[in-house]
């Protein structure tokens, strides 16, 4: 574990620089809900791929329950501060998930297929961007946020499975960045109109399965996150 920290360390000094600057702006709830709303669609586009790369998983039931567990916050006591800051600790739980997966399939099999590859890359830094985006909304003088991934409580693979065992891992786990991208959109909308933001529309997405028009022409995404299209063409496989 210790060297699979220290490698994702190397590799986000390298590539996201980006994760020690703050967001500033008066609309960072509405640019939170874009971020969100991108990200789920783009982990439906990661978990399309891979379904599509893995044929089997088309006739797979995953067992178990949810990969991420952040502490509970009683809905119905929770404050919108109280729920953000859960999903933000849900969501660098993720984090820590995506970086394991990126991680032992590149160990396993180097660079794979491009469309791929592009996607994965798109949903790490879109959740990296979506953490900032949280971070900021939470800070305060008393108040430090973490953005960082999170290995903590999350479920690693025990390597009895083998090949089939990890891609069966790795499917589980996009199928948990797809349910908690989800939760944040709903989550981040809900506390959103709670401060008196104006009701978001769903972004305009365009050709290609990354361009949209965000909520506030003047809140776009930094360009260093913004990723190419992706044109994602039909691969069949096995296990």
């Amino acid at each position: 574990m210790a060297d699979l920290e220290q490698r994702e360390q190397d590799e986000q000094r390298e590539q996201s620089p980006a994760l020690d600057s703050p967001l500033p702006g008066p609309t960072q709830t509405g640019r939170a809900v874009s971020i969100a709303r991108l990200l789920h669609h783009e982990c439906g586009l990661l978990l399309q791929l891979y379904k599509e790369k893995e044929s089997f998983l088309s006739s797979y039931s995953p067992d178990g329950g949810r990969m991420v567990s952040p502490s509970p916050v009683p809905q119905e006591e929770a404050s919108g501060e109280q729920r953000v800051e859960r999903l933000h600790a849900a969501l660098r739980q993720c984090l820590g998930l995506l970086h394991s997966v990126l991680l032992k399939e590149e160990d396993e099999w180097g660079e794979q297929e491009e469309d791929y590859e592009t996607l994965k890359k798109n949903v790490r830094h879109r959740l990296e961007h979506l953490l900032l985006s949280t971070r900021g909304l939470l800070e305060g003088p008393d108040t430090t946020l973490e953005v960082t991934p999170d290995h903590q409580g999350t479920e690693e693979p025990d390597g009895a499975g083998g090949l089939f065992g990890l891609k069966v891992w790795t499917y589980r786990v996009l199928l948990e960045l797809h349910h908690w991208a989800d939760h944040a959109a709903e989550t981040l909308h809900v506390f959103h109109t709670e401060r008196g933001g104006q009701q978001t529309s769903e972004p305009q997405l365009h050709e290609g399965p990354t361009a949209v028009t965000p909520i506030t022409s003047t809140n776009t995404a930094p360009p260093a996150l913004t990723p190419p299209p992706v044109t994602l063409t039909h691969r069949g496989g096995g296990a």
